[in-house]
């Protein structure tokens, strides 16, 4: 008899399930060169992955007039190239299969919304997936909780917790803003000094963390 689930998880996506740091570094340089404008350090830019993608050229020193066109040119070299340039964490792939046998589950990402899912069915685990929340479905994305919300809103209700997974202290954030449980994977672009603070649990990637919720 198929026992009923009775918990919700939901996933950040780069640096949480996926590898996409090639793909968004040569996104960013092509935007750069596009421009005539000189590139930052990698460091620089994988430091803010995982804001949305005008907050980070803002946060790298693009004037507000400029944002869109960044923004533009990203998208449209990124999409070119994120399928051959993504790949799935280590064991990523066997969590969620995991996890989907006795919990529903989400994606909610500051990435585009679109880009993501078409991502996701590329590498096989769109389908384990009830609901994805992108960046064009909010006004205020992550760390503010409207992304979990809506998220949650489109999910069945259930008797157990409600868990959101993350790499970064903005996924933290807004689990505890929307009153949900976080867990930090190290595997991703947040320090384990940051996580510790903000985290309820932290582990070392997907993999280990869903035996944790699973007990």
């Amino acid at each position: 008899m198929k026992h009923p689930k009775e918990q919700i998880i939901l996933f950040d996506l780069d640096g949480t399930l996926i590898d996409s740091t090639e793909a968004i570094l040569e996104s960013f340089y092509v935007t750069y060169e596009t421009l005539g404008v000189a590139a930052p350090r990698d460091t620089d830019i994988t430091a803010l992955i995982g804001y949305p993608l005008d907050d980070m050229f803002a946060r790298l020193g693009f004037p507000a007039t400029q944002i869109d066109t960044c923004v533009r040119i990203y998208k449209e070299h990124y999409r070119r190239i994120s399928r051959a340039k993504t790949i799935l964490l280590p064991g990523a792939k066997e969590a969620v299969e995991a996890a989907a046998q006795f919990a529903h589950l989400g994606i909610v990402t500051t990435k585009t919304g679109h880009f993501s899912r078409e991502l996701m069915e590329h590498l096989g685990l769109m389908g384990y997936f009830t609901v994805l929340i992108g960046r064009e479905d909010v006004h205020h994305p992550k760390p503010n909780p409207e992304p979990i919300h809506k998220a949650l809103e489109a999910m069945p209700q259930v008797t157990g917790e409600t868990y959101m997974i993350g790499d970064t202290c903005m996924d933290m954030d807004a689990a505890k803003a929307a009153g949900v449980i976080g867990m930090g994977v190290l595997c991703g672009y947040g320090t384990r000094e940051s996580l510790e603070r903000c985290a309820m649990w932290v582990a070392k990637d997907v993999r280990e963390a869903i035996p944790q919720i699973h007990k």
